[in-house]
């Protein structure tokens, strides 16, 4: 097998942003990727390459186009995609920069993606089942080897229903308030966030509330206070005919590195600054209070020392999900494992910017005991790759915004496919 071409284009995310669309051809079929972008990003992030300059505000991403139909095309016609940690090795050296700003991280992970995407079709396998023994064998498929149906896991899935922060204009400070129904298949799970996200816009109507959206498709309302949030939500799934804790748990992403000042966490809705002890004690009484299973970004990416205490205070108690602190990167993962910080990685595939590297985060991470979660970013496309990504690795967890709008739906309905073809 061999690549046989590649092209590329600049197409619109779900925030009317550029973004850029790959397509990569092996032995003539087609295979795409289309890569997202971040609002609330790490500064240790691998780098979107932009434009610069008067058009869409500099953000477009031509550059990132002519550097895969230039360089990037040159250097991959003809190889082998079947093994792609060779191909996303030679992405990494041709771009010859720490964090991929030369050819762009959207370049190369656009490519990287699509590569994948194309052997999967070109092979006639499922892209999870593709994946899968990539991720198994170090990023090489070994021709022949099957895997057991019943060795996929399906996640639980992560459903962002209040949006704040940097993902909405209103005064909630923490970005992403979600719930995680708690049965067994997607299908179930699915249909439980359906029917919550309708109860809570019919509970924000009844209090004269705002129902517009945020970025990634939850309600966006001006609230008293965070907690607020959480009574709104307990009262919306009640509402639905679910049992808090039972049928339908809570997750929160802070992203605290938004609102770090100095030494300080500012929640303006509250009017208070706190300490990094201090929010540990507002986060462990929400624990109590609350049926909160996972607190994502507690603490700002660069306060090693204060991750290590929060995770020796409530870490046993709940998930603590390192996004900004770890950004997909083994090096921010090793550090964090010896300075016994988080529990969990969230693992965005454009913030380290190839397939392969994403895959040795999760190997990383899993082995060391941490649990991972695969994720979206805010400024999505309708590609479904992480849905079949989630799939393959087996990692249980995965968010992908609101239960509603096409580019998160998007993820959720093909892990109903995906579902349905293991079960058939």
């Amino acid at each position: 097998m061999k690549v046989t071409d590649l092209s590329a284009v600049q197409i619109l995310d779900s925030r009317g942003n550029p973004t850029i669309k790959v397509t990569a051809y092996v032995d003539g079929v087609a295979g795409t990727f289309a890569v997202p972008s971040g609002a609330s990003t790490g500064v240790h992030e691998a780098l979107e390459l932009r434009d610069g300059g008067k058009d869409f505000g500099g953000l477009g991403v031509t550059g990132a186009v002519a550097n895969v139909v230039g360089p990037i095309r040159d250097a991959l016609i003809g190889k082998n995609p079947t093994n792609l940690a060779s191909i996303d090795k030679l992405l990494i050296e041709l771009d010859g920069t720490k964090n991929k700003s030369k050819l762009g991280a959207n370049a190369i992970l656009g490519t990287s993606g699509a590569v994948v995407r194309a052997t999967a079709a070109a092979l006639g396998l499922p892209l999870y089942a593709y994946l899968r023994e990539l991720f198994e064998n170090d990023g090489v498929y070994k021709s022949g080897q099957k895997l057991s149906r019943n060795a996929y896991i399906m996640p639980k899935m992560y459903f962002n229903i209040i949006n704040g922060g940097a993902h909405a204009a209103n005064n909630v400070d923490i970005q992403e308030t979600m719930i995680v129904p708690q049965k067994s298949s997607v299908t179930e799970n699915l249909q439980i966030a359906s029917e919550v996200y309708h109860s809570l816009k019919e509970v924000l109507t009844g209090m004269d509330l705002s129902t517009g959206l945020g970025d990634e498709g939850g309600f966006a309302p001006n609230l008293e206070s965070n907690t607020k949030a959480l009574d709104i939500i307990i009262d919306a799934i009640q509402k639905a005919g679910y049992k808090p804790g039972r049928d339908v748990c809570i997750a929160l992403d802070i992203a605290a590195s938004e609102l770090y000042r100095g030494d300080k966490y500012v929640l303006t809705s509250e009017g208070i600054g706190l300490s990094a002890q201090q929010i540990g004690s507002w986060y462990k009484e929400l624990i109590e209070k609350y049926p909160i299973i996972s607190i994502e970004d507690g603490l700002a990416e660069d306060d090693w020392e204060g991750w290590s205490h929060l995770t020796a205070r409530i870490g046993g108690s709940v998930q603590l999900v390192g996004d900004d602190l770890f950004v997909t990167n083994v090096s921010r993962i090793q550090q964090g494992i010896d300075n016994k910080a988080a529990n969990a990685v969230l693992i965005k595939v454009n913030q380290i910017g190839t397939i392969t590297e994403t895959f040795d985060a999760i190997h990383l991470a899993v082995g060391n005991g941490y649990k991972c979660m695969i994720s979206h970013r805010s400024g999505e496309t309708e590609d479904s790759f992480i849905a079949d990504l989630v799939v393959a690795t087996g990692v249980g967890q995965i968010k992908s915004g609101a239960p509603a709008r096409g580019e998160r739906t998007a993820k959720y309905d093909r892990l109903v496919e995906i579902e349905k073809e293991l079960n058939s």
